[in-house]
């Protein structure tokens, strides 16, 4: 597996930091000695020149890489604090090459011993987790493509919830939607039943009317007089006086 060119770029920008302590270091002692410094001047702007261009590499590559998720979220922050360290460090070199900072020779020690002359922390030391130590590079990125799988399947398992849920939805959403239309249905039976028993009911009251107006009175079959009328009989009983 190829390394990563994170770390890759990282110890090369840190030799660079070393390189340009140790060369201010060494034009300090030419200035105390009356030598000409200009070669070591050129030559330390030159490299903090390239110590900037690195850093600002090494902030795209952390960029890119914990975008596009190669890393973890723990990891990119621990990288984020090895360029924070770094950043610090640009400014420190620059100030002691303007002669505005610490000694040189106190920068270099801090990154050779760990800080432990007078008292001054090491910028490149940080507290690894206990999961990456002792680990090597290629290592570590296993490790963290295996917690990116682990995560992937989380995702997966989830998406796979939510889609059969979304379907469940829709399902019962059809359901609701056949169920309307048989109360629709339904409701429009029962209006028309309504209807037609109403007109019925008219139809009723109309025909009860006409029998009880015949039940009382009724022609004469000559048509000569309005004579009672009994139902009750087959033969109609009266007595007109205009046919006898």
């Amino acid at each position: 597996m190829a390394p990563d060119p994170w770390f890759s770029t990282y110890d090369s920008t840190c030799q660079i930091a070393q390189e340009i302590a140790e060369k201010i270091q060494q034009r300090n002692q030419y200035e105390r000695n009356g030598e000409n410094t200009t070669k070591l001047t050129v030559t330390i702007r030159a490299l903090l020149q390239n110590l900037k261009e690195k850093i600002a590499l090494l902030k795209d590559l952390l960029l890119r890489a914990v975008s596009t998720r190669q890393i973890t979220q723990l990891e990119g922050d621990r990288r984020q604090n090895l360029l924070d360290d770094l950043v610090t460090r640009e400014r420190l070199l620059l100030a002691s090459f303007k002669n505005e900072g610490a000694e040189p020779d106190l920068i270099r020690s801090s990154l050779m011993t760990g800080g432990a002359k007078r008292g001054v922390p090491n910028p490149w030391l940080f507290e690894e987790p206990e999961e990456t130590r002792g680990l090597g590079f290629d290592e570590i990125r296993q490790q963290q493509q295996k917690i990116i799988q682990e995560q992937d399947a989380g995702l997966d398992a989830l998406s796979s919830i939510i889609s059969r849920q979304k379907q469940m939805g829709q399902e019962i959403g059809n359901e609701l939607d056949e169920q309307n239309e048989i109360i629709d249905d339904l409701a429009n039976l029962v209006e028309n039943t309504d209807e037609k028993l109403r007109t019925e009911t008219r139809r009723v009251n109309m025909v009860d009317r006409k029998s009880t107006s015949c039940a009382s009175l009724t022609w004469c079959p000559l048509g000569c007089a309005l004579l009672a009328f009994d139902f009750s009989q087959r033969l109609a009983q009266h007595s007109c006086p205009s046919c006898g």
